[in-house]
């Protein structure tokens, strides 16, 4: 599955079950491991939960390949393993904790918000 199509793929996943403040952040040039990063936060463990399952439907519906996913069992950081994009969906009080976005941004430019959906 092609990069942008499986990014598409899991920010279109993500807004169907209203995971806030999604932000893609390109790691190409940081890491060989991965592509992108995409981080979202949900408001409970159900709904990290379930977007993490959505994603999971969604990405192996439009063919690509889920490699692993880590942290249901909690709920409070889901990280769901697409090789070329990893998936942090988190609680926000976590979010602002571990703070994935200046960890992972080079520069601003590398990081793109997608706005919420009202």
């Amino acid at each position: 599955m092609k990069l942008e199509a499986l990014e598409k793929t899991v920010v279109d996943a993500l807004e169907d079950i209203k995971a806030r403040d999604i932000e893609i952040i390109d790691t190409a040039k940081l890491t060989p491991l991965f592509d992108r990063v995409i981080v979202a936060s949900a408001d409970s463990n159900r709904q990290t939960r379930a977007l993490a399952r959505h994603v999971q439907e969604k990405v192996k519906a439009a063919g690509g390949e889920v490699i692993s996913v880590e942290g249901e069992d909690t709920g409070e950081w889901v990280l769901v393993d697409l090789a070329d994009i990893v998936v942090h969906i988190m609680q926000p009080a976590i979010r602002s904790y571990y703070n994935l976005e200046e960890l992972w941004a080079a520069t601003p430019s590398g990081t793109r918000k997608i706005p919420d959906k009202a």
